[in-house]
């Protein structure tokens, strides 16, 4: 089986389009065709519906665009092998995190390109619960996540600790306390992400245990939605300690504790536990554990 036929492949699976796969590799639509053709015959299996205005996938076509994909996470990975192996402070380091653990990153990637600037780093932006599945199928070689993924297949070190923030606007009526009871947030308008989390949910349970109703009247996609309106008094929220550090310092926000709702989150750097990290990889680890993973203050 020829790789250059999967890569073929994978274009016209991606492009759902024979016509759009031969202008992404620049090939001509029969010479395209061609290859699919002899894949589906080395492999004696009809990988493509061709019956209907888009192709679609058959369901062993499903099955060899997987591994066409781990293929090409493989030649990657051989590619930055050999450019490591050239030179040990280059090669490309891919990491997965979600919108919160992205702004954590931010000063230990500053901090690594100072040490190793001809690595090239790609952050992908993605939801937390898919970061274990994208490690061990070779698409990230780090993810930064706020749980414990349970996995023996992952290895993980605890790097900060966060918490849960309840913040107000300067303007808002709880601004000048210094502590409030869950059963002061009843009649409160709560701006909710709309991303389920592990935290979402058992900020949902402490309501319900306190028999305290909940007004998630507003959900919005991201953290900066989120800050934004509860800056205008639009209404309160919940939110990563680490996402309003700078709107606590400048008194744009308040935080007020809530003491039946102290809730810890504990960021975590995972990996692959048997798959060797690259040169990259292990700096960027040694970097991120040299810094110290304090916890947020309250």
């Amino acid at each position: 089986m020829e790789l250059y036929s999967l890569k073929v492949f994978q274009a016209v699976a991606t492009e759902r389009s024979f016509s759009r796969a031969a202008e992404k590799l620049l090939r001509t639509q029969p010479a395209v065709s061609l290859a699919v053709q002899r894949l589906e015959t080395t492999l004696n299996e009809r990988l493509l519906d061709r019956s209907g205005k888009d192709v679609l996938l058959t369901e062993a076509g499903r099955i060899v665009l997987d591994y066409a994909r781990r293929f090409e996470n493989l030649k990657r990975e051989l590619e930055v092998a050999l450019t490591e192996l050239r030179d040990n402070a280059a090669g490309r380091l891919v990491i997965g995190a979600n919108e919160s653990t992205t702004l954590y990153l931010l000063r230990h990637i500053q901090r690594y390109r100072r040490l190793y600037p001809k690595v090239k780093v790609q952050v992908r932006r993605t939801l937390s619960s898919r970061i274990p599945g994208q490690l061990l199928d070779g698409d990230l070689e780090l993810g930064v996540i706020s749980y414990d993924p349970e996995d023996d297949r992952l290895s993980g070190t605890v790097i900060y600790t966060d918490h849960l923030s309840f913040v107000v606007s300067p303007e808002h009526r709880f601004a000048r306390q210094n502590s409030v009871s869950i059963q002061d947030l009843g009649l409160e308008t709560f701006i909710a992400h709309n991303v389920l989390s592990p935290y979402r949910e058992r900020v949902l349970r402490e309501f319900q245990r306190h028999k305290v109703a909940l007004n998630m009247d507003v959900e919005m996609p991201t953290v900066e939605t989120i800050r934004k309106l509860v800056q205008r008094n639009e209404g309160v929220a919940f939110l990563p300690r680490m996402c309003v550090e700078q709107e606590l310092e400048q008194g744009t926000l308040c935080e007020i504790e809530v003491p039946e709702l102290e809730l810890e989150r504990q960021i975590r750097l995972v990996y692959p536990a048997r798959r060797a990290l690259s040169y990259a990889a292990k700096a960027f680890l040694e970097v991120v554990k040299g810094s110290g993973g304090k916890a947020a203050p309250r």
